[in-house]
């Protein structure tokens, strides 16, 4: 039986990148790790324990804290939900609090060193579809297939407003635009391990194509195993 592959998408906010790794995996017979709830899952922790009063993050207080953390993906009913210190905190995660600081977050060295080994680890057997903003150009360079996913700001907005209004979150679309806009300039601006498409990455523009297109478009590059 021949290596089952490993496949890295990155992508932009709200492109839809771990519905449809989700969603591949299972078509192949892959694991799917969303590795942006790993991000959101210590943001969430910072959230609950390391805000100052003003509202900021107490950086020195959480890189204390990262190795009390322990994060896992479990199985629910055929989902991989995450849980922190045996928490499920899969719903908390998604909050547009934690996404406001969850770039913040992930732009640490500390918070990316952490994460590191842990992604490089899980796949390092193969036959595994990991998603994020760095993951063929820093976690998994070597990765056997490589996307990259965009799409129109605007079309994203769309996109995350509607996500959170069937999360029963209560927002307007220019303040989720606003956030996005601001993830992406932090993203692809930090120092460590920022956003951009590797060079040996397809990209895919699903502006204009559905989910279903766009996991039919990345299926058909990845050859029988």
């Amino acid at each position: 039986m021949n290596r089952k592959p490993v496949i890295a998408i990155d992508g932009y906010s709200s492109t839809g990148k771990s519905s449809i790794s989700k969603i591949i995996a299972k078509k192949l017979g892959l694991i799917h790790l969303d590795t942006g709830a790993l991000y959101r899952g210590i943001t969430y922790f910072a959230l609950q324990n390391c805000l100052r009063d003003d509202k900021s993050v107490d950086t020195d207080a959480l890189f204390s804290c990262l190795e009390k953390l322990n994060l896992e993906f479990k199985e629910v009913d055929g989902n991989l939900e995450l849980y922190l210190n045996g928490k499920d905190i899969s719903k908390e995660i998604r909050t547009p609090e934690v996404s406001d600081y969850v770039s913040f977050i992930a732009k640490q060295p500390e918070v990316r060193g952490f994460l590191l080994q842990t992604q490089r680890s899980i796949a390092a057997n193969g036959g595994i579809i990991m998603d994020g903003r760095d993951i063929g150009t820093t976690i998994l360079p070597d990765a056997d297939y490589k996307f990259f996913l965009t799409a129109s700001v605007d079309e994203r907005t769309r996109r995350r407003h509607r996500e959170l209004t069937e999360m029963g979150e209560i927002t307007d679309e220019l303040s989720v635009k606003e956030n996005l806009i601001k993830r992406d300039k932090i993203d692809s601006e930090r120092e460590i391990s920022p956003l951009k498409q590797a060079a040996d990455a397809i990209l895919i523009d699903n502006t204009l194509i559905n989910k279903e297109q766009t996991i039919a478009l990345i299926l058909s590059y990845i050859k029988p195993f």
